[in-house]
């Protein structure tokens, strides 16, 4: 039972160790996406991409020149008029207008396009990675109760085992040198009796 206790207990840190460093990254991709090679994320808002994209998903966005984006790309925009907002939408048509590049987008769920066609520079990038739900985890993560739950709970829980486990190495340890001890004396205990053995012996001849 003890064995199969500590399997467990070796497979549940493995486990934890595993999700946390698995969080980590997506983190650090979605906070520093120059670390894959692009340039912004996105925490996508609303569901005109389904199914591809998803209201919650993260979109991990590149910088792209504009005469390498093709129909059929997704891309992230500025709006016409708009530069607070981000809309991440598809490339339906390219056009050249005054010999400007502009692109015709729609989002996969809507039935139009979009109103006004996309001037080159209101580009923001293509899309080249799509992280499923995690903006929902972000926004979580960001409120008191995400930040207990998903960072300092599992910190603890991972000290605390490893915690744990020392004592226990220490115990069994400790239990060790005692039985060793118990052993020696037992030992000292018999040397001692067959000495007194051997000495009647010798004063009864």
């Amino acid at each position: 039972m003890s064995y199969l206790r500590r399997k467990a207990s070796a497979a549940a840190r493995v486990l934890l160790g595993f999700a946390l460093i698995i969080t980590l990254c997506a983190v650090v991709v979605v906070a520093v996406p120059q670390v894959i090679g692009a340039d912004e994320s996105y925490v996508v808002t609303s569901d005109s991409m389904s199914p591809e994209i998803e209201g919650g998903d993260v979109v991990i966005v590149t910088e792209r020149p504009p005469e390498r984006i093709e129909e059929d790309d997704v891309i992230t925009f500025a709006p016409p008029g708009d530069d607070d907002r981000r809309t991440t939408h598809r490339v339906v048509e390219v056009q050249e207008e005054d010999s400007q590049l502009q692109f015709l987008t729609q989002g996969d769920a809507n039935d139009a396009v979009d109103p006004a066609p996309v001037p080159a520079d209101r580009v923001i990038g293509e899309v080249t990675l799509t992280i499923p739900y995690f903006g929902r985890f972000v926004a979580f993560a960001q409120t008191t109760i995400g930040i207990v739950s998903l960072i300092i709970l599992p910190g603890l829980a991972l000290v605390g085992t490893e915690l744990w486990e020392l004592k226990k190495g220490m115990d069994e340890s400790e239990t060790d040198d005692s039985d060793d001890s118990a052993e020696a004396d037992t030992d000292d205990e018999s040397d001692q009796s067959d000495d007194a053995e051997t000495d009647d012996e010798e004063v009864d001849r």
